[in-house]
């Protein structure tokens, strides 16, 4: 139980009313979760106002209301406090609830556009494989030193948040490394947590539905940096455009990373195969079972994060080079007879680019690449037929197909993707994604590359509001073993 009035020191309250304090067993957003002794946030939402269950709130027993705007029937037993920002006041009461776990650890923030499961996933290894206890929150799971709590969202939202960090702190963890997605820094998720550190992988074009306009999404992900505090570093990648835009007004310790230019943390691919490459990172070689340039990167801010957090770097050097790949990342599936397929998440136009070029620069000359994409329903509708262009572009045949087309009509998903298709280009429409991966490995022959991407670790197709059981990686597995039982 914590008192109210104490969880609100730190924030700014425009008005109350009813009972003047309240003893707060639990802190909830939304009202089917609200128990006797809780405290209900109305937040306003972009599809719901939470306004409208607060009656539902102190019926199924709220102590307090945090709330915008001053309901018109009181309830004299219930402390209703208006705010201006129900969000960030639900952070920075979540942090003092859980007595500020993030204060405890020493907490890297991630965030970009791509790269950053990797990124984060990889920084959680590399720490374990030195002898710490570390958490992580990304797109694919949650960990708890080495409990695994199924993902709902790249970045939860702040109270299950600062819940698991002191989960972290009380199994002993020293360090915790975080996806930050824009939608979680516009909603104030990650406010009122103290980082230690940032990194910026990249930005591109992702989450318009959302932001509407890139300028706005820049925004979101530049605010990310400009609240570090002075104590914390910024680690900026400069081969991006928006690297240096990222960090020109934050307070935190600025330090750069590169493939192609000067930089205080640099890397040169040396070889790079479909089984790994040889890297020079700051002038010591490395061999990495990871391929690609955008791996390069990824390792590179690895490494960058670790000596900035103060590990020493031959042994961090010797740590990277016994990390494996991300599920779902670059995920390679091999046929008996030779047949290479390669599983990605890759579901932006230049994620699905990076994942194309590095498959151009170690296939063969006389291997064909045949590629399966698609496009999510209800998101962003501009990137669909450049996603096919580019896919295109590469492949030497391209199946359209079905991605979590949600509320959408797959065909028209189609139909928008197959305007960015060039005249003369070979590709088909297979809305059936299964059937589209055996299509594509019917197509193919020993020595090729099959590229599924879009869902990459996904274990789930959604269709309206439901998720049905799908994974790339079994289908193309089945597909594989359908192709060896017919010969």
């Amino acid at each position: 139980m914590k008192l109210l009035n104490n969880l609100l020191a730190q924030s700014q309250v425009l008005a109350r009313a009813g009972a003047a304090d309240a003893e707060i067993s639990a802190l909830c957003y939304d009202s089917r979760a609200v128990e006797a002794g809780s405290c209900f946030f109305a937040v306003v939402g972009t599809v719901t106002d939470g306004h409208r269950f607060i009656p539902m709130a102190i019926e199924r027993g709220a102590a307090a209301v945090v709330c915008q705007q001053m309901p018109e029937e009181l309830d004299p037993r219930v402390a209703y406090v208006v705010v201006e920002d129900s969000e960030q006041v639900m952070a920075e009461m979540a942090a003092a609830f859980y007595d500020h776990p993030s204060r405890e650890l020493k907490l890297v923030g991630v965030t970009g556009t791509n790269g950053k499961t990797t990124t984060a996933t990889l920084l959680y290894e590399l720490v374990r494989r030195l002898g710490y206890r570390a958490g992580l929150i990304s797109t694919v799971v949650y960990k708890i030193d080495d409990r695994e709590i199924t993902s709902t969202h790249t970045t939860p939202d702040t109270i299950r948040l600062n819940e698991m960090l002191r989960e972290m702190v009380e199994v002993g963890c020293d360090y915790c490394f975080m996806e930050c997605s824009s939608h979680a820094i516009v909603q104030r998720r990650t406010y009122g947590l103290h980082f230690t550190g940032g990194l910026f992988s990249n930005l591109t074009h992702d989450h318009l539905d959302y932001h509407k306009t890139f300028a706005e999404y820049l925004k979101a992900k530049k605010g990310f940096f400009d609240a570090l505090p002075k104590s914390a570093f910024a680690l900026t990648n400069v081969d991006d455009r928006n690297g240096r835009v990222m960090v020109q007004n934050t307070r935190a310790r600025i330090k750069s990373y590169s493939l192609r230019s000067m930089a205080d943390y640099r890397c040169k691919i040396v070889e790079m195969h479909l089984d790994g490459m040889l890297l020079q990172l700051n002038g010591c070689e490395l061999w990495s079972p990871l391929t690609g340039r955008f791996n390069a990167s990824n390792l590179l801010a690895v490494y960058a994060t670790a000596v900035e957090l103060g590990f020493d770097e031959e042994e961090v050097m010797t740590a990277l080079s016994l990390l494996r790949p991300v599920s779902g990342r670059f995920e390679c599936v091999r046929a008996d007879n030779g047949l290479l397929g390669v599983v990605d998440y890759a579901h932006t136009p230049d994620a699905l680019e990076n994942v194309l070029q590095t498959i151009d620069e170690i296939r063969g000359e006389d291997s064909s690449l045949v590629v399966v994409c698609g496009c999510g329903g209800n998101r962003d509708r501009e990137k669909r037929p450049e996603m096919a262009r580019i896919a295109a572009a590469h492949a030497t045949t391209t199946i359209l197909t079905s991605d979590n087309p949600r509320h959408e009509d797959p065909e028209a998903i189609l139909d928008e993707m197959e305007q960015g298709i060039p005249s003369g280009s070979r590709y088909l429409r297979i809305t059936d994604r299964a059937a589209a991966i055996r299509t594509a490995v019917m197509l193919a022959k020993a020595g090729d590359v099959i590229l599924v991407a879009g869902k990459g670790h996904e274990t789930y197709q959604i269709v309206g509001d439901e998720r049905h059981p799908f994974d790339d990686r079994a289908e193309l597995r089945k597909a594989f073993e359908g192709l060896a039982s017919e010969k």
